[in-house]
């Protein structure tokens, strides 16, 4: 009678009760779910697992979905994307044989011409194996401009605190008696080949409330840590600290960067260790892309602006490219950009500066160099395919790697040399038929009547029968813009290469949102949905779903949705204010408990974000939309997807265990699945990325297509 009576998650409370430490409140009856790698709580994640799985896996489809994920994921046939250092481009490689990846390099010359003779520099499954350590591989650091020596970044499990290492580039080995950071958020930079300015965890007072550094110090070679003097300081309050060193020759310019908020910065530079630290003249609100040497200005420290800017003598207005002076302290503009054609990445050679932007959320890409009419700077369009997507991936002296794709064209991989031509050096070969596929730019309008733009993927026969089964995908924060990509970020899989294989040739359509909240039109779009306006990248993403529904593409009984982290918050926002649009949500890594998120891990360094929930003022507006407290009985939920990692130290589990335990509290059914290694991505490797990635597809499958 007992078990009749209570629900799965009470039930384990009782027999597994809360082990010691762990949180309890009569407001919160699943807190101890917070206790991450609590007995308590592991056993509800194990059950939940082996409860879901066994459904989800039984599905007929689950193993060629699986394989099919797995192909993509692990095909040699993937571009080999590098960033040059001198005469050499080095990549990171993944394979069904390089399950943790191998780091590598190939001579310039050889891979500009689209052959490149990869020599292995690191491999981290050797590596693995012969420490018996779950290593997954993280940054790498190195001092240019030789790049032989080298700090390497590697997680227990994929978590963000990680180990760091010294290693040699020349001899291939990591260097007996070299530095050595122990497990932490780190950030590090080389002052010299005997001196890293470092931030890390040394101790009490070294963290920000946030969890990251709060001090950057001076490590001499041989050196301990607690004994390395202290070279900058920020507040507890602040996000973090972080340095940035960069060599030009003989030039060397130091940067400690104090992150006020997640968005708001304040830069110091300095040209020597003991040298007087100036604060630099630019808004908090702006991105540091590296210092331009050319030989017709002084060092310039180049940021994007994210805010106007009054400097006194005129005003740099939002989204353009400046340079702060560093003999003078002066400030040029180098490209005013619109909202239209925001700059979204910026790399900086010997004599130019590279650009990729935006112009209607398609891609586009240019060169600028001074010298222009009135001693400003010439911009040069680079000629690359138009209506997709342009990734700048590395920038050398005067040359440059560039990726031109679509949701339903492969990958193409660009060399542009000083000659200002675009050659096509390698491309993707298509990872599904795409015959007959189309992908298509609407707008739909939002509450506010803003025009917000999305795009449609499918089978031109299947779009034209309408009512079909619709995954849509959003984001809506951080200025991430949401682009129609075919293979960019393999842990997302709506990119056209998964989605096509995996979905659209089942006839299934995939929808991707560019909400409020992204950078698709400049600062001003993310901006529109901080804080008290988070409500409009909820307003927008309803919008398009709506705008589908009425175009007749899908209807409410085969419309899904699927977002991650701070995607996850949205789904878990369409949960609980529009559950009648949806037949099925999967809901990643999300962040759910808004009362909360700011005591979870990292997540008070995204109070620029969304607000401060401890504040009553700013409580007022994020109660109106935190899922978590607004899951409630009698509604007309769908049978959701939750996923996350018992090792994700970004974005704390609890977030998705509590909310699943509350509907399974009220009587709601839903799938979990909780990874016990792989970090904020989820998983450590491909394999699991494949696997998850076809319970996600299963999952769909299930919902808006049948048995």
């Amino acid at each position: 009678m007992l078990k009749k009576l209570l629900s799965a998650a009470a039930l384990f409370a009782l027999i597994f009760p809360v082990t010691a430490g762990a949180e309890q409140d009569a407001e919160d009856p699943f807190l101890w779910l917070e206790e991450v790698e609590g007995e308590s709580a592991l056993n509800w994640v194990k059950a939940q697992n082996t409860r879901s799985l066994a459904e989800l896996e039984a599905d007929p489809r689950f193993d060629d979905m699986y394989q099919e994920a797995l192909a993509v994921l692990t095909s040699d046939a993937r571009l080999p994307l590098g960033d040059i250092h001198g005469s050499y481009v080095y990549n990171f490689w993944v394979d069904e044989t390089h399950v943790r990846g191998i780091w590598r390099r190939s001579t310039l010359e050889a891979y500009a011409s689209g052959e490149p003779n990869w020599e292995t520099v690191l491999d981290f499954d050797k590596l693995a194996a012969d420490e018996g350590e779950n290593w997954i591989h993280g940054d790498i650091v190195c001092l240019n401009p030789e790049y032989r020596h080298c700090m390497i970044e590697m997680s227990y499990g994929g978590k963000d605190a990680a180990v760091w290492r010294e290693f040699d580039t020349r001899t291939k080995t990591f260097v007996e008696g070299g530095f050595y950071l122990p497990e932490a958020k780190s950030f590090l930079d080389w002052a010299d080949k005997d001196t890293l300015l470092v931030g890390t965890d040394t101790g009490e007072g070294s963290l920000t409330d946030s969890g990251y550094p709060r001090t950057i110090r001076i490590l001499k070679r041989g050196q301990t840590l607690t004994d390395a003097p202290v070279w900058f300081e920020g507040e507890a309050s602040d996000v973090w600290v972080y340095p940035v060193v960069e060599h030009d020759d003989d030039e060397t310019y130091l940067f400690a960067g104090r992150g006020k908020s997640f968005f708001e910065t304040e830069m110091f530079f300095t040209k020597a260790l003991d040298g007087e630290k100036e604060k630099l003249n630019i808004p908090l609100n702006a991105d540091y892309s590296g210092v331009f040497h050319g030989r017709k200005t002084n060092p310039l420290a180049i940021y994007r602006l994210r805010e106007d800017f009054d400097a006194g003598e005129r005003t740099y207005f939002s989204g353009s490219l400046v340079g702060v002076d560093l003999e003078t302290g002066a400030l040029t503009e180098i490209l005013r950009s619109s909202d239209k054609q925001p700059i979204q990445s910026v790399g900086i050679g010997e004599d130019e500066i590279f650009i990729q932007y935006l112009d209607d959320v398609s891609g586009k890409a240019a060169r600028l160099r001074p010298g222009g009419s009135k001693g400003g700077w010439q911009k040069k369009q680079i000629k690359l395919p138009e209506n997709g997507v342009i990734n700048l991936v590395s920038v050398g002296d005067d040359e440059a790697v560039f990726t031109y794709e679509s949701m339903n064209s492969p990958t193409a991989l660009y060399f542009v040399s000083d000659r200002n031509k675009a050659e096509k050096i390698d491309q993707m070969p298509a990872f599904f038929d795409a015959e007959g596929v189309v992908v298509e730019q609407r707008f739909a309008t939002s509450k506010d009547g803003t025009k917000v733009p999305y795009y449609v993927m499918g089978k031109e026969d299947v779009l034209e029968s309408g009512n079909a089964p619709t995954i849509q995908y959003g984001y809506g924060g951080f200025l991430v813009p949401i682009l129609p990509v075919y293979y960019e970020d393999p842990s997302r899989p709506q990119h056209g290469a998964l989605a096509g294989s995996m979905w659209v040739k089942r006839g299934g359509v995939l929808v991707l949102s560019n909400i409020r909240g992204g950078s698709e039109y400049g600062p001003g779009w993310h901006q529109g949905a901080l804080k008290e306006n988070r409500q409009k990248a909820f307003d927008d993403f309803i919008a398009i779903s709506e705008d589908l529904i009425e175009r007749g593409i899908t209807s409410p009984e085969k419309l899904g949705a699927i977002g991650r982290s701070n995607g996850g918050l949205l789904m878990g926002a369409m949960l609980t204010q529009r559950p009648d649009l949806y037949a099925a949500l999967d809901i990643g890594v999300p962040l759910l408990d808004m009362k909360r998120y700011n005591k979870l891990l990292a997540g008070a360094s995204w109070m620029g974000e969304y607000g401060n929930p401890d504040l009553d003022d700013e409580w007022a507006y994020i109660s109106q939309y935190s899922p978590y407290q607004k899951i409630v009985a009698d509604q007309p939920y769908p049978k959701v997807l939750f996923y996350t990692s018992t090792k994700d130290d970004r974005v704390h589990p609890g977030h998705a265990r509590k909310a699943a335990a509350k509907l399974d509290d009220l009587g709601y059914e839903f799938y979990y699945y909780e990874n016990i290694e792989g970090g904020h991505g989820g998983t450590a490797n491909q394999d699991q990325l494949a696997h998850r990635t076809a319970l996600e597809y299963v999952y769909f499958a299930k919902m808006l297509m049948g048995d």
